[in-house]
């Protein structure tokens, strides 16, 4: 299983454009997951802004690449939908990930989720997340882990992982309550000296997303 995170930043005031148009013209040329399964479909509301966030499940890279191939030679994709997205697009990060966990589906719906990005030391990243998924128990009574990777490009140092909160009250409660728990302090007694630098996105599902 390969997943493929791309964040597109716009142009200020376009991603509600950008996402409709990937939610409703896109996804009808791609008859839903023809060409890989859509995982997530975020705006960022804190963090980095302006970007229209979307997460790929594929079995392989070889099956990416296929299928990326095939739907890049759709008339429909060329004509229809990227016309649509290009004048608004102002820059393209793409991330292949490899999930360390099976992804999970968030509790109800209304939530937000963030997305955490670590760059680690040389040589930390598989062993950080598979520690992180061995305390995801502790971790998890707090809140809920929807999943974690490494990276596999650009930078195999980085590693991902993606909460789901309910409210803001309850990410600032989950947050400590974590911190101080014996459990997880164990984890972040390794975790803290191999982190070199974090970033965070707090992302808002779109309606089209199947994480919400």
């Amino acid at each position: 299983m390969i997943h493929q995170l791309r964040v597109y930043t716009g142009k200020p005031g376009t991603i509600p454009k950008i996402l409709e148009a990937s939610g409703t013209v896109a996804r009808r040329i791609r008859e839903g997951d023809k060409y890989g399964v859509l995982e997530g479909h975020w705006s960022s509301e804190i963090g980095p802004l302006n970007q229209y966030v979307h997460l790929w499940a594929y079995d392989s890279l070889a099956e990416m690449e296929r299928l990326r191939a095939e739907l890049g030679k759709i008339p429909a994709w060329q004509s229809e939908y990227i016309p649509l997205i290009r004048p608004s697009i102002l820059r393209q990060d793409v991330y292949l990930l490899r999930p360390t966990i099976d992804m999970k589906m968030p509790k109800g719906e209304g939530n937000f989720h963030e997305l955490r990005r670590y760059r680690l030391q040389p040589g930390k990243a598989v062993e950080f997340t598979k520690r992180m998924a061995d305390h995801l128990p502790a971790r998890e009574k707090y809140s809920q882990n929807l999943g974690i990777w490494t990276c596999d490009f650009p930078d195999p140092n980085e590693v991902f992982h993606l909460w789901s909160y309910e409210s803001w009250a309850q990410r600032m409660e989950a947050r400590k309550g974590s911190q101080a728990d014996p459990d997880w302090q164990n984890f972040l007694s390794f975790a803290g000296p191999v982190i070199e630098d974090m970033t965070s996105m707090i992302l808002q599902p779109s309606e089209y997303s199947p994480r919400k």
